[in-house]
């Protein structure tokens, strides 16, 4: 790494966790994406190189993309960033493939710009990928990807995050059968709202 670029890694999540959903999720720590972002002085962001899925590299088109744009739009830098994604999440697998992209470009950009922005502010940028994504902006995803273990959203306007102790004796097993469902599609589905008869 020098202070022009950095080399990451992007957790997978799993988010809507029991009664928790929109608002609770947690990250793993063996699964996830890497990316390599630099600063550039052309403005603006430039998806380089994308591989392991067959993914838009368009900027505005990418979550990543998109995500790093929100930050742009508050930031003073005057240049702009080039990014490489190197996914090994796949895309509609529910373990937070769009969160892991959109968190990774916003807090690699943050650190090569000397940390202007706080982890809320990071949130709340990669929370416009996830917009992309799914049609909602929701953090559920992002938070865990961002802070690490469990987190909690226990607001969301004002946006409030916490993180929740986790046991270091806890671990997961993730099982998946190899279907994809795009997050939008799955929240097209969904009822707006749920009567007692129902549950």
């Amino acid at each position: 790494m020098t202070t022009e670029e950095i080399r990451i890694f992007c957790p997978a999540t799993i988010a809507n966790i029991s009664c928790g959903f929109d608002v609770l999720g947690l990250a793993l720590d063996a699964v996830g994406d890497e990316m390599v972002v630099r600063k550039t002085d052309e403005k603006g962001i430039k998806i380089t190189k994308l591989t392991g899925q067959d993914l838009p590299t368009e900027t505005l088109q990418n979550v990543a993309g998109v995500a790093g744009l929100a930050l742009l739009a508050e930031s003073d830098h005057v240049g702009g960033f080039e990014i490489e994604i190197y996914k090994k999440i796949k895309a509609g697998s529910g373990i937070g493939s769009s969160a892991a992209s959109s968190t990774g470009a916003v807090w690699a950009m943050n650190q090569l710009l000397g940390c202007p922005f706080s982890n809320l502010d990071l949130v709340k940028f990669a929370m416009e990928g996830e917009r992309l994504a799914s049609g909602v902006a929701h953090a559920d995803n992002v938070a865990p990807a961002l802070f690490g273990g469990f987190t909690l959203v226990r607001s969301y306007q004002p946006l409030d995050i916490i993180k929740i102790p986790t046991p270091a004796e806890l671990y997961a097993t993730v099982i998946h059968p190899q279907i994809e469902v795009r997050t939008s599609d799955s929240r097209r589905i969904l009822k707006t709202s749920i009567s007692l008869e129902d549950g």
